[in-house]
């Protein structure tokens, strides 16, 4: 049974999810990175909200881990590319907290306009400073949104209600979707030049670090208004402070910040700057949701192979896990194969998709096969990872989907290039779920994959059949199936042999010295290849 870890506070109706998968969980909470790391090796899964640090360390202590799942959309607290590296599957919720954060923007747009917190806080000093919390109308205004995403699309339509007119800059944005929005679509200089309130909604990364810059700020027009609900670091905090004080920008509203917990922070000193302590996802409903969503996408993964909102690997979803999971078994044979033959010197991968399968999603294949093929030559290859690691290696990868007439069903052809020349090996399912070798160097053979097969490239000629089968009995080897197959007459040919039990030490080099043959290979499959 797989096990979880949840070591933040998640709702006791997601542990009862996870049981309802039949996963076990433990529930851990306020550990310190030294306790995690030396209790995590001991769990499959791992739970998280933002207090837990999912580290590089952490990650190296986790044995067993195979999947984390972050309950909310930020994940500035796991190492992601760690993770990939170990072949740990990273999960987050981005659509659970949505309306949450697009609601906080509002009310901070709405508390910025009019001073609410200030005006309260004087009114109940026992103040009447009726004239001096004078607000501006959103009616009319110009609302810049810097991300047009999840969150800023329902801060758009939340805006317009509002009667707002909005502009949006976001480089994924179509003009369909920008149209469908409502949303004039701009570049970020004409946004900053137009935008009476600006709202920003993107992740934070090397691209948008610092995205409201000093110089970003000195192209707003005068008067402006500043909303960040979305990641600390967006916005310079030195140069918007600069900008408050000169009174270039009328006011700001911030709920996050460079670094937190802000106890102290150059802004806090401004009355035109309202400040709350990260609170874009925290509603009940909001809570709620992504605990259970994380919980339903981790109890998927661990039983039934589903990847849901994962950021290191490609979607499966759990209707489409059973039907890709033979052909996901396929390629990953047909890697092994290719990688027990020829595992140094890799240039390059193309994976060619015939028939049914060139009609299903191809990354989890592409990512099946790369794991077999490279597994052999180096440790703690898996799906999540191995792309990342061929990538590394300057190895290519290509897929090429075929939409023409195929002799097959479905038909999956791996062909790589190495520093010997180029090998090629393809494979089907037979009976919708067992995968089986029909072609090898471009030659037609018929094999299953057994736990050991011998891989012979030898010359078409009499007594190579008598040959094998003798040096075989003298060794005590039964041949349980033979499968041959050649290019020409007396030419080049194809033997895949299942032998019943492992080659002894020697054999391998007794086989190869026989004068037909041109090569030799032990080559061993697992059920879980």
């Amino acid at each position: 049974m797989p096990k979880v870890l949840i070591s933040d506070k998640l709702s006791q109706n997601a542990v009862d999810i996870f049981a309802a998968h039949g996963v076990d969980t433990e529930v851990k909470t306020g550990l310190t990175p030294e306790e995690l790391q030396a209790i995590i090796g001991e769990y499959d899964g791992l739970a998280i909200r933002s207090a837990t640090k999912v580290t590089a360390a952490v990650l190296a202590a986790a044995t067993n881990l195979k999947v984390v799942g972050r309950a909310g959309i930020g994940v500035d607290n796991v190492d992601i590319a760690a993770a990939t590296k170990r072949g740990v599957v990273v999960m987050n919720t981005p659509h659970g907290n949505a309306v949450t954060t697009a609601e906080h923007a509002m009310a901070m747009i709405m508390a910025l306009a009019r001073q609410i917190p200030e005006a309260s806080q004087s009114t109940k000093a026992g103040k009447w400073e009726k004239s001096r919390f004078m607000g501006t109308e959103l009616t009319g205004k110009w609302l810049g949104l810097v991300g047009c995403g999840n969150i800023g699309s329902i801060v758009a339509d939340r805006a317009q209600g509002m009667k707002m007119r909005v502009l949006g800059y976001d480089p994924y944005l179509s003009d369909e979707n920008a149209k469908r929005l409502g949303i004039e679509k701009v570049d970020l200089d004409e946004l900053l030049r137009r935008a009476d309130f600006i709202t920003i909604h993107t992740p934070l990364t090397d691209a948008t670090r610092n995205i409201i810059s000093a110089d970003a700020l000195n192209k707003t027009k005068k008067g402006v208004r500043i909303i960040n609900c979305a990641r600390g670091g967006l916005v310079d905090e030195l140069a918007l402070a600069a900008a408050l004080d000169t009174g270039h920008v009328a006011g700001a509203a911030l709920d996050v910040f460079v670094n937190e917990p802000a106890t102290d922070n150059v802004l806090f000193g401004f009355d035109n700057v309202v400040a709350t302590p990260h609170l874009g996802a925290s509603t009940l409903e909001a809570q709620e949701k992504v605990a259970l969503q994380v919980a339903e996408q981790m109890a998927d993964y661990l039983t039934k192979g589903a990847v849901t909102n994962a950021l290191n690997m490609a979607s499966v979803s759990a209707e489409d896990a059973p039907i890709l999971r033979p052909y996901m078994g396929l390629g990953a044979r047909l890697g092994s194969f290719l990688g027990q033959v020829e595992s140094t010197g890799l240039k390059s991968v193309v994976i060619e998709l015939d028939g049914r399968v060139a009609k299903l999603n191809a990354d989890p294949i592409v990512a099946s096969t790369l794991a077999g093929l490279l597994g052999p030559a180096m440790e703690s290859v898996n799906m999540v990872n191995a792309a990342a690691v061929a990538s590394s290696n300057g190895i290519a990868v290509s897929t090429i989907r075929h939409d023409r007439q195929c002799d097959y069903e479905t038909l999956l052809r791996v062909t790589i290039k190495h520093d010997g020349g180029e090998r090629t090996i393809a494979g089907t399912l037979v009976g919708g779920n067992k995968p089986r070798i029909v072609e090898v160097q471009s030659i037609a053979v018929e094999s299953d994959f057994p736990e050991n097969l011998l891989y012979l490239r030898n010359y078409d000629k009499p007594g190579f059949i008598g040959d094998l089968g003798t040096l075989c009995g003298r060794h005590g080897l039964n041949i349980a199936t033979f499968h041959l197959g050649r290019r020409d007459v007396g030419g080049e040919a194809v033997a895949l042999v299942e032998i019943d039990d492992v080659l002894p030490a020697g054999v391998l080099d007794e086989i190869k010295s026989l004068p037909q043959v041109v090569r030799a290979d032990n080559l061993r499959f697992s059920a879980q290849d």
